[in-house]
């Protein structure tokens, strides 16, 4: 019988410890402390607030937008009384390299017999896609990756009838979904659709499709949620998605410690019974904490670092691959920026490493005066990585031929991004070993790395985690 009176300590006040805490309180543990190391909550949900034309607006760094399939950011939703019904409406352009205005989806604009046929190919090729991955490749839309190396599927549906309720079993066929997506499509003659995946997944920072695995792409943008994200049925937040997490973390009854870095994690050995020491350091110096149980939602491989990692803790965690995703909000001269967000296809490929992909529009009524968050990438698997300095000149540049000169930055950064393992090492069996390991030294993994990059799966993987070991 679970004993709800254990200390528990949660490393990390992010989307994956905020939802945690909230579901070990749905069942019955409220001897809980979370930690975190920067002066906010909500990871990369950071929503930073600026002054525009004399008004404080919210704008988004990281997380942007959700659809109806984001059950479990729902439930983090209506714990802290967060909304989605009043943020701004989502609306995009599609640009080429040189910043021109293209109309790839539109067979009406710059008529072609050619782009026609291939937009019919396009359309047959994505209800293939969604066929097979129904059939072929049922079970694939469950979060989480336990079993799939293995040709089987084993966590919370994603299904729109019994979405976050526990499903398993066997199909083989799943092994294909760790090959690198392209390869995935290829196998299947669905390669067309690439083009409609790449806009919210690779200018979104989770990498280019030579060399994520298919089982990531299509558990974040299963054929139900991309549509969704086709159609722009998109849900957004006014106050930014950092506030959903901001929310719930008021409703905690132990809400996060900020400023609050664990620098080192001390267990019993493994068999031997005794607590788990917490070295904590903070504005008024280090101290130890002492817990009966850890869950760590912070990246793992920084983890093995400041943790008494097991040598297969370390082998395990120093396969994990995280995307070097540079975004900067830019403002422009007055009336000169742009009116709605666009795509840069052209510079969604690796060999535009370092180019702006995408810049989001927040604010319709600001019109060309609304600042916009311009992302871009900097590493790929066998590639050298571009250059900071270099990739924000580039984004700058790329942004200048588009027509809107960067006046000012007025917030810049990269992050750790989507957190993930090669496909070689997904077909290894990489997740199956981790799951191996959860609850070996009462340690507990969650975070990012467990489903996927985006705070919908991350939540999701909380939830299952809690259900499962607590």
């Amino acid at each position: 019988m679970a004993n709800t009176n254990e200390r528990i300590c949660i490393i990390g006040g992010g989307p994956a410890g905020i939802s945690a805490a909230m579901y070990l309180e749905k069942k019955g543990y409220e001897n809980y402390e979370i930690y975190e190391k920067l002066n906010k909550i909500g990871g990369k949900s950071w929503s930073p607030k600026i002054m525009v034309n004399g008004e404080e607006r919210t704008y988004e760094t990281g997380a942007i937008m959700g659809a109806k399939t984001y059950y479990a950011v729902h439930e983090v939703e209506e714990f802290g009384g967060a909304t989605h019904a009043d943020g701004p409406n989502m609306r995009r352009m599609y640009r080429n390299a040189s910043g021109e205005e293209i109309f790839p989806f539109d067979p009406k604009k710059d008529f072609s017999i050619k782009k026609t046929l291939d937009l019919v190919k396009l359309k047959k090729q994505m209800k293939k896609l969604v066929q097979i991955m129904n059939t072929k490749y049922y079970g694939y839309d469950c979060y989480g990756h336990i079993g799939v190396a293995d040709g089987r599927y084993s966590g919370l549906s994603k299904g729109t009838e019994d979405f976050l309720q526990h499903i398993e079993g066997v199909n083989p066929n799943l092994k294909d979904l760790a090959l690198p997506f392209d390869q995935f499509c290829k196998l299947n003659g669905v390669e067309e659709v690439q083009k409609i995946w790449i806009g919210p997944y690779t200018s979104f920072g989770y990498g280019y499709f030579d060399e994520i695995p298919a089982a990531y792409v299509m558990k974040y943008l299963d054929t139900t949620t991309a549509i969704e994200f086709v159609n722009m049925r998109l849900w957004t937040w006014k106050e930014g998605t950092q506030s959903i997490y901001v929310k719930a973390n008021a409703k905690l009854k132990h809400p996060a410690h900020l400023c609050t870095e664990v620098v080192k994690v001390e267990r019993p050995a493994e068999g031997e019974e005794g607590k788990i020491k917490v070295t904590l350091k903070s504005e008024e110096g280090e101290r130890v904490e002492e817990f009966d149980k850890l869950i760590v939602t912070t990246p793992l491989d920084w983890f093995a670092k400041f943790a008494d990692a097991r040598e297969e803790e370390k082998e395990l965690f120093s396969k994990i691959i995280h995307e070097k995703y540079v975004d900067f909000i830019g403002k422009f001269e007055e009336k000169k920026g742009p009116t709605i967000s666009g795509y840069i296809f052209d510079n969604m490929t690796p060999e535009r490493l370092g180019h702006a992909m995408v810049y989001y529009h927040r604010w319709e009524d600001l019109e060309g005066d609304c600042p916009c968050t311009v992302y871009a990438l900097r590493n790929h698997m066998g590639s050298e990585d571009a250059p900071y300095d270099y990739t924000i000149e580039t984004m700058l540049d790329d942004m200048a031929k588009c027509g809107f000169e960067v006046k000012e930055r007025l917030y810049e950064q990269e992050s750790y991004y989507c957190p993930h393992v090669s496909p070689r090492d997904y077909a290894d069996g990489w997740y199956d070993k981790l799951e191996a390991m959860q609850g070996k030294q009462n340690t507990f993994y969650g975070g990012e790395i467990i489903s996927f990059g985006d705070m919908e799966d991350t939540c999701a993987a909380s939830k299952d985690l809690i259900g499962r070991f607590f």
